[in-house]
This record gives C-alpha cells, sequence and structure tokens, in this order.
C-alpha cells in the first residue's frame, strides 16, 4: 500500500504531512543548513551568469575582429562611423550660423508670387452667390 501512494504521489510523501496540515520541522540545525545550502546555490548561479557573460564577451570580441577584417577587404564602413562623418558634414556645411541648417525646398513651393494668379479672395468670391459678392466687393 505504501508503495502504490508513493507512486500516486510522485515521492511526495513527506510533504503530505505539511500539506494536510502536519507539524513542520523545527529544527535549528535543519532550516541552517538549508540556509547555507541556498546561500551556495545561489552563489553557484551568480559564478555561472559571470562565465556566460564573459564567454559571449569573448565571442563578440571575436566576431568584431572577422567584422572588421570584411570591412577592411571590401572597403566598407561601421554605421557609427558613417554617422559621424554625415554630421560632421551637415555641422560644416552651417558652420557660421546661428540657427539649424535650412532644409532645401523644392521650386515652385511660394517662394515667389505670380502677379497673374488669381487672388485667394478672387477665388472664393466666384463660388459665393450674387447677393454675398456684393457684400464682399464693397
Amino acid at each position: 500500500m505504501n508503495f502504490v501512494m508513493k507512486q500516486a504521489l510522485g515521492g511526495a510523501t513527506k510533504d503530505m504531512g505539511k500539506m494536510l496540515g502536519g507539524e513542520e520541522e523545527k529544527d535549528p540545525e535543519a532550516t541552517k543548513k538549508k540556509k547555507e545550502e541556498e546561500e551556495e546555490r545561489q552563489e553557484a548561479l551568480r559564478q555561472q551568469e559571470e562565465e556566460r557573460k564573459d564567454k559571449h564577451r569573448k565571442m563578440e570580441a571575436e566576431r568584431e575582429v572577422v567584422r572588421q577584417s570584411i570591412r577592411d577587404k571590401y572597403g566598407l564602413k561601421k554605421k557609427e562611423e558613417k554617422e559621424a562623418e554625415e554630421k560632421a558634414a551637415m555641422e560644416q556645411a552651417c558652420e557660421g550660423s546661428l540657427t539649424r541648417a535650412k532644409k532645401a525646398i523644392p521650386a515652385g513651393c511660394g517662394d515667389e508670387e505670380d502677379e497673374d494668379e488669381e487672388s485667394i479672395l478672387d477665388t472664393v468670391l466666384k463660388f459665393l452667390p450674387g447677393p454675398l459678392k456684393d457684400m464682399f466687393k464693397k
């Protein structure tokens, strides 16, 4: 019977008493031992994490060496270098200016006004009914 119960509970018979409201261990040495084991486990986890990070740093350094050799071989530049050169070019273009660099405005975007074109008021007056036209013309 004990074997069947153990199989059904998955070997958790020791914890069954605690789950059913039984007595918990009051042994101070056992609690002290558990604390020490938990501290050791936490320290081992920290050490593993540090080793993992160190391993990844080394791998990334090796990858960067390979990337740099490819850049040198094909004459490519890093993204940071490209951005720095573009920024320097922009600063050089507006070196004496107190404001930011002006954006290029396409031709015909309102810089010059043509006398031949009708004014906005004339355009609006075309669509108004007769009595309203007279009011605006006065």
